[in-house]
């Protein structure tokens, strides 16, 4: 694994900020290169591969060396992809550590996403200033706005060439993630002194390398209301059934870790353990037996399960403007079929359908993803000031890491059927944990 993070040269600059080099004087230190974040923290673990042993990220902080010259660098921020608690804690946090701490005077905000690097959007960028994000902390979405879709990497590059921009942030998911190393790769195929630094924004928490993305410890703590409204009106009926569906296109992390919080959910469907319907293991002979025996049912279901079964039935796979499958309704698909099933075989049934997925979406930050998006932020504004490229800022064994954009991209970060977090579901539930 290559977990090296490329620089634009070396930093030469003394930094601004006043810390120290050594323990002991009672004054916050400057972060070593050489300082690391071991990759693997269990010893003998079966699943470690050679390949593995001894790697290792980069600990992220502030450099006593810097590359830029604060009185000259143009920084830019730009928000993409879906809306997500803490964005704003992010601009926010970012505009405070350039302006404050580093000395930086020109902050250009470009809005709706990608779509704003590119000069015939009719998309104009504004300045941030400490004035301007001043309180947009305590609202959730994006001060900045966001979109989706397909722009190119050289038009980007020539938008922040022509405005002279040295180190760009850029906040998103996955698929962001690929639209910045695109963006990092043509910026450093044109030899231009451009920092790209990343944040990593999903609430899916499906970003590789990185333990938890901002946004989704917001985002399973709202979910948890929609588990216990769905809880009560199972509850509150004969053969009552509360359905809820929430995101996770790929990993089921949000519905996981809402299960455990609330722990009334009698079944989770993510996209990690394949399910059937049919049969005496299905998903009907399960319902019918629990009903029978508790007389209600909840469901949690993330939005990426099922999408085999939906596909079976007879729908086609379409794509959105970012080239991502678009997927297949799986809460209505189950609201329906299990509906019809339960009728069919005589049951007289209340089933309850919540899908909660733009109120948690539109949600401010809760205290911990407010302290945890502006921590990203800060050393995102440390590694770029650093001289720092094509790579993000990420948590690793409890601490923040340099991690490079193309390691990000290998894979997803999604549940381990054989790990602790879905046993823990398993006992929480007690519902089977295979289908076949």
């Amino acid at each position: 694994m290559d977990l090296a993070i490329d620089q634009l040269g070396e930093a030469k600059r003394q930094s601004p900020l006043h810390l120290s080099a050594g323990r002991g004087d009672r004054v916050c230190n400057f972060v070593s290169d050489d300082e690391r974040i071991l990759y693997r923290a269990i010893s003998g673990a079966a699943s470690v591969g050679e390949s593995d042993r001894g790697a290792s990220f980069e600990h992220a902080g502030p450099r006593a060396q810097i590359f830029f010259d604060p009185a000259q660098l143009r920084a830019g921020i730009v928000t993409c992809g879906g809306l997500c608690p803490g964005t704003n804690n992010v601009i926010r946090a970012a505009v405070m550590e350039l302006w404050f701490h580093y000395g930086v005077r020109s902050i250009t905000g470009f809005r709706f996403g990608f779509a704003g690097l590119v000069s015939d959007s009719g998309h104009e960028p504004i300045d941030l200033t400490p004035d301007i994000v001043d309180d947009v902390h305590h609202h959730g979405g994006s001060m900045l706005g966001s979109s989706r879709g397909a722009q190119t990497a050289a038009a980007m590059a020539e938008t922040l060439e022509r405005r002279g921009i040295g180190l760009l942030l850029v906040v998103g998911g996955d698929g962001t993630m690929r639209g910045a190393h695109a963006l990092y790769e043509e910026v450093a195929r044109r030899r231009l002194p451009i920092s790209i630094v990343a944040v990593p924004k999903t609430i899916d928490n499906d970003v590789y390398l990185v333990e938890r993305t901002f946004g989704f410890e917001t985002a399973f703590s709202v979910a948890t209301e929609a588990i216990r409204a769905a809880h009560v009106e199972a509850k509150g009926y004969v053969d009552g059934v509360g359905l809820v569906k929430l995101m996770g296109r790929y990993s089921g992390s949000i519905a996981a870790h809402a299960t455990l919080a609330e722990p009334d959910v009698n079944l989770v469907l993510i996209p990690e353990v394949p399910f059937a319907l049919e049969g005496e293991k299905g998903l009907v002979s399960w319902l019918i037996d629990r009903l029978a025996r508790r007389r209600h049912a909840v469901i949690v279901v993330a939005e990426g399960a099922g999408q085999d079964l939906i596909e079976g039935d007879g729908h086609a796979i379409e794509r959105d403007a970012s080239g991502n499958v678009r997927l297949h309704d799986v809460g209505t698909f189950l609201r329906d079929r299990l509906g019809q099933e339960l009728e069919a075989r005589g049951i007289t049934h209340a089933l309850k359908y919540i899908d909660p997925s733009y109120m948690i979406r539109s949600a401010p930050a809760n205290p911990n993803d407010s302290i945890y998006s502006a921590n990203l932020a800060r050393h995102a504004v440390h590694a770029g000031m650093s001289g720092r490229t094509g790579m993000l800022v990420g948590l690793w064994s409890n601490h923040f890491t340099h991690v490079p954009l193309r390691a990000v991209l290998e894979q997803r970060n999604v549940i381990d059927p054989e790990g602790d977090l879905w046993l823990a579901v398993l006992e929480s539930t007690g519902q089977p944990a295979q289908w076949t």
